[in-house]
């Protein structure tokens, strides 16, 4: 099992990610041809610098022929309203795009399906984020500060580079989150950054003090989108790293991203993930059958990982349902509001429990009604099971007037076709 482990001791930002890539052995002008088929104004700048003696590969978003110089950080007690990476503040030449605009441009792009499925997908968390903070609806969300056409770059990359680096699996350590304040289109705010703090829900953080944004949106919406799980260095057998520096110059620090390639210790790689999450459970005996179908979509749409019911025996023989609810546990909360307002229940239980989980990634597949995505779940590098997204087919079906099983059944063919080729 290949996986890649990104070191995060002095944060993530779009273009370390990228930067990373190429110093590991991506080719720069996969990136380079990223860009120019993007057809949005924008070029690349890639060099080689020094951050406390470690050479690192340094790339710069070109947009109307300025990019981010090197500067100085600031002392420990002083506050930074400036940030290296740049990504999170407006654009004199980009007054923000929404996020339909920003998934026709990559639609429209000629790159492969997988690498937009994606950079949509980041495009998508960071939307989400975006929504929450300011109870917009997502649609109409407009990307003031991510919406860049330098954030586009970077996130776009960010998915064609990983495609390429033909990993398994992304590992990511704690993130380092810097301090200070940074100044960005709705004002000025504690670092990190609103978005930034929304995105990285559930994910280990800390600041070693360091007075200045070293997680940006972009760089947490890439993390949170391609990473497994967060971890300290795994059990590997390394076959080689990559550097990719920041704009900032910290004394003392090396302002770089390290990303480390390699495969995973036969042990190590055999053992399935483990994540926590949030039960729910009520007894109802007397809701209407059709209310509890209603109830169900609701929770599912709020973010419930899976709502199932189990037939009970209640108190005076009454036939029930037992209610559960598998939630992250941060969305905990929102759904037991759901669950009291929508139902007669009168209580709920709720308990955390720990769950043993298959790696997991998606990939898209063609078909004669459209693409399909496909879930894909993997123990040790070997794929175990596969099964193509309900919503995809279910669409495709509707709008074509077709069996819901032909679409779902040539999906399956189509990936399996995949595997043999």
């Amino acid at each position: 099992m290949r996986i890649a482990y990104l070191d995060c001791f002095s944060g993530i930002s779009g273009d370390m990610f990228l930067a990373a890539l190429i110093d590991a052995g991506v080719s720069p002008k996969l990136f380079e041809d990223t860009v120019a088929v993007l057809n949005i104004g924008a070029s690349l700048e890639i060099s080689k610098v020094n951050r406390c003696g470690i050479t690192a590969t340094k790339v710069d978003v070109i947009v109307n022929g300025k990019k981010d110089a090197p500067r100085e950080a600031k002392a420990p007690h002083e506050h930074s309203h400036t940030h290296a990476h740049h990504h999170h503040e407006p654009h004199s030449h980009d007054h923000g795009r929404s996020l339909t605009e920003i998934r026709e441009i990559i639609q429209r792009s000629n790159i492969s399906t997988q690498a937009k499925t994606t950079a949509i997908a980041i495009f998508e968390k960071l939307g989400a984020a975006e929504s929450k903070i300011h109870n917009v609806p997502i649609d109409k969300i407009h990307f003031h500060e991510v919406g860049a056409a330098d954030a586009l770059v970077d996130i776009v990359c960010a998915a064609i580079g990983a495609e390429a680096l033909d990993v398994d699996e992304f590992i990511c350590s704690p993130l380092n989150l810097g301090g200070g304040t940074v100044t960005c289109a709705h004002g000025t705010f504690p670092v990190p950054a609103p978005a930034t703090v929304e995105l990285l829900k559930g994910i280990p953080v800390h600041s070693s003090g360091i007075q200045a944004e070293l997680v940006t949106p972009t760089g947490a919406a890439i993390v949170a989108t391609l990473a497994t799980r967060f971890s300290q260095f795994p059990e590997m057998k390394i076959e080689k790293t990559g550097y990719g520096a920041g704009t900032y110059v910290f004394p003392g620090l090396a302002n770089v991203l390290r990303i480390t390639i390699g495969e995973a210790a036969a042990h190590f790689a055999a053992k399935t993930m483990q994540d926590t999450i949030t039960v729910l459970e009520a007894n109802l005996d007397d809701l209407n059958p059709q209310v509890f179908g209603y109830v169900m979509d609701r929770l599912l749409e709020a973010g419930a990982l899976d709502v199932f019911a189990t037939p009970i025996q209640m108190k005076k023989s009454r036939p029930g349902s037992l209610l559960t609810i598998l939630a992250k546990t941060e969305d905990a909360a929102k759904l037991t509001e759901i669950v009291f307002a929508e139902t007669t229940t009168l209580g709920i239980r709720r308990r955390e429990e720990s769950r043993q989980i298959l790696a997991r990634k998606w990939t898209t597949v063609p078909t004669r009604f459209g693409d399909v995505r496909i879930k894909i779940a993997s123990l040790n590098g070997t794929v175990t099971s596969y099964a193509p997204e309900y919503e995809d087919c279910r669409r495709l079906a509707s709008e074509q007037k077709i069996p819901l099983k032909t679409v779902m059944n040539e999906a399956m063919e189509a990936y399996a076709k995949s595997l043999k080729g």
